[in-house]
């Protein structure tokens, strides 16, 4: 991968973005693609858009959210023990003795989740999965006065985990969902930028919000932007590793290529051009079938106004919501390529329409 995006991914990953609190990592998405972009700005609620080729047709959304699952501050006990609040798909079995950072107004504040150990522990029968508001927090004081000094009800909480190489171009992180997505965008829009290739539509590259907690900063940044066609990049489970069902959540392999997702929200106008373009460029695709929805930002952006043609591209993520995530960089660096591609075969005013 190139030093510059390697670096300015490792960059994203690690400053905290807990979901509702996205301000740090989109300064740093913006700092990267106002360089490529004609223009950049943000919304009230702190979404960030990266405009390249201003006033072209047909508008294309590439979307990514910047939001990571997190905690937030719900008690404080006597004895200066925080309990949390869950914010997004938080797991509470594998939170237990984590390092902690709650994200205070006045600065960083330290933290483990405590976790009792077996031999103090006289339980009959099999112990139970933890709930959210069994965790507490031990901040190093010793009663409530001092920890209302240094944090309060509302702080948002992240895990300490930050990014690392596994092996090779496996690399593992505690927010590769949906970074990797913000990431892409960006890269995407800065190869579009350096191409020499004349480019017909309008490119809003965007870094959206609150995605774990109800898909709802895409509602609004769709909505202002009515795109043409949008293109949403997000993590996928990858199903390649022990007690996984292929049967049941489908065959994604780590180092297979990006997933293209059929069904739903997916326009299949959309997700042939997207299987067209990964041909001519030799990009593998993997692909994934869909129900009801896709759990993805796809599902709201395809029926903003009266509709938008929409596609979910995905990266496979083994061990999702957990601290130790894993992705291939090959799989990763595919997907920007995939996007610049798509956008480059898009004619002038061209419509993207189901064909009956």
């Amino acid at each position: 991968m190139r030093e510059a995006s390697l670096t300015f991914l490792k960059t994203l990953v690690n400053t905290p973005s807990p979901v509702g609190h996205e301000a740090r990592g989109q300064r740093v998405w913006l700092d990267y693609t106002r360089k490529y972009a004609d223009e950049t700005f943000s919304d009230a609620y702190g979404n960030c858009v990266a405009v390249l080729n201003k006033g072209g047709s047909p508008r294309i959304m590439l979307a990514g959210h910047a939001d990571e699952i997190a905690m937030a501050v719900n008690f404080i006990d006597d004895n200066g023990f925080l309990y949390v609040r869950r914010m997004g798909g938080v797991d509470a079995a594998i939170t237990k003795a984590q390092r902690v950072v709650i994200h205070a107004r006045r600065g960083p504040v330290k933290g483990v989740v405590g976790n009792v150990a077996p031999h103090l522990m006289k339980l009959e029968g099999d112990p139970k999965p933890p709930k959210i508001h069994d965790l507490f927090i031990d901040i190093g004081v010793s009663k409530r006065a001092d920890a209302e000094k240094l944090v309060r009800v509302g702080d948002p909480i992240t895990l300490v985990d930050e990014f690392d190489i596994l092996r090779g171009d496996m690399a593992v992180a505690r927010a590769f969902d949906n970074r990797i997505g913000t990431w892409s965008v960006a890269e995407a829009l800065r190869q579009l930028a350096e191409s020499k290739t004349k480019l017909h539509a309008e490119v809003c590259a965007v870094s959206n919000v609150q995605e774990e907690v109800g898909l709802l900063g895409a509602r609004q940044i769709a909505y202002s932007l009515n795109p043409d066609v949008a293109l949403v990049v997000d993590v996928t489970h990858a199903t390649d590793y022990p007690t996984v069902s292929k049967a049941q959540h489908g065959d994604v392999k780590i180092g297979g290529g990006p997933a293209v997702t059929h069904g739903g929200c997916n326009h299949p106008e959309v997700v042939a051009r997207i299987e067209a373009v990964a041909k001519s460029k030799k990009i593998p695709l993997q692909h994934e079938a869909m129900s009801a929805t896709s759990g993805t930002d796809t599902d709201v952006i395809f029926w903003t106004r009266g509709g938008i043609a929409s596609a979910l591209i995905s990266l496979p993520n083994r061990y999702m919501h957990s601290p130790v995530e894993v992705v291939s960089l090959k799989d990763l660096e595919q997907i920007p390529q995939l996007l610049a591609g798509f956008v480059q075969s898009v004619k002038k005013g061209e419509k993207f329409k189901v064909k009956i």
